[in-house]
């Protein structure tokens, strides 16, 4: 159970981490400090087998057009994506996602909407970023160098997310350790140090909890999504923003599931979230609204 003094056993803990800086995001030529105010990232996706339904797009103009609504809703950044992380979801090979991503791309851009493109295929990376994406949401680790590379000709902001395997859709082991923050720590270590030296100058990082776990017990899953939001402030000694994909928490919320993200953005606010990758913009602008205001 979620306790005030479990909390506070948390926070004295890694009382060390609690409140060190991270470097602003830039994000459409800003650069926001997120500790100010957190940003947020609203989703589209162009795969059908997407898991949740709302957020998926038909066709390119519907994709653009939703892109739209949710930056007038309050999204700092669009993220879009081609292919489903879900274990069971079918595969999209890279010309597939370029045919399908660029002219979302190139819509969204047109209409002066952030885009982020969300892959770990190198040539669909160079497509989009050469259609004016300006965020990359790295969903592999196999090909960094190439993927650095190119965020730093185009001058992207890279979101890296935390893979066990070569990229989500082939995941190597069971994310169940009890305290997942040391092989966090390290591997975003390695990473960001081999980004900097690339010339990437935006960076941030995600602890990969939209992902498949590979967890038989959906419960499990989600207790382990709420303890790395608690403590997701334990990753702020690496220096950059953290984001969380908020879970939806199906098990938990059943038909009452759309308000599941923003009950999980409260965690993420606790434990230091800079910048919220959501379904749900609205309610996420709203919530966190009122929680800088309290």
């Amino acid at each position: 159970m979620i306790s005030l003094s479990g909390l506070v056993a948390l926070a004295a803990e890694h009382a060390d981490d609690l409140d060190l800086p991270v470097a602003p995001l830039p994000l459409g030529g800003r650069d926001l400090d997120t500790d100010e105010r957190a940003a947020v990232m609203g989703v589209v996706n162009l795969s059908r087998d997407s898991s949740y339904r709302t957020s998926i797009a038909m066709s390119a103009a519907s994709a653009v057009r939703r892109g739209v609504v949710l930056a007038a809703q309050g999204a700092d950044v669009v993220d879009v994506g081609a292919e489903s992380t879900q274990a069971i979801a079918a595969k999209v090979d890279a010309d597939g996602q370029e045919r399908a991503l660029v002219p979302v791309v190139r819509g969204l851009v047109e209409a002066g909407v952030t885009v982020s493109v969300e892959s770990y295929e190198a040539s669909v990376v160079r497509a989009c970023l050469a259609a004016g994406a300006s965020v990359l949401n790295l969903t592999g680790s196999v090909d960094d160098a190439a993927m650095f590379d190119l965020a730093a000709e185009h001058d992207a902001t890279v979101v890296l997310c935390h893979v066990q395997g070569p990229h989500a859709r082939a995941l190597e082991r069971q994310d169940v350790d009890d305290d997942p923050f040391p092989a966090m720590l390290e591997q975003f270590g390695r990473r960001l140090d081999d980004a900097r030296a690339r010339g990437v100058r935006g960076l941030a990082i995600d602890p990969g909890l939209g992902f498949g776990f590979r967890l038989d017990d959906p419960l499990l899953r989600v207790r382990h999504q709420t303890a790395v939001l608690l403590a997701g402030f334990r990753l702020r000694r690496l220096g950059v923003p953290v984001c969380q994909s908020v879970p939806h928490g199906f098990t938990l919320f059943e038909d009452q599931f759309q308000i599941g993200e923003g009950f999980f953005s409260v965690l993420a606010h606790l434990g230091g979230t800079g910048l919220y990758r959501t379904h749900e913009v609205p309610q996420l602008v709203a919530i966190q609204a009122a929680l800088r205001t309290l």
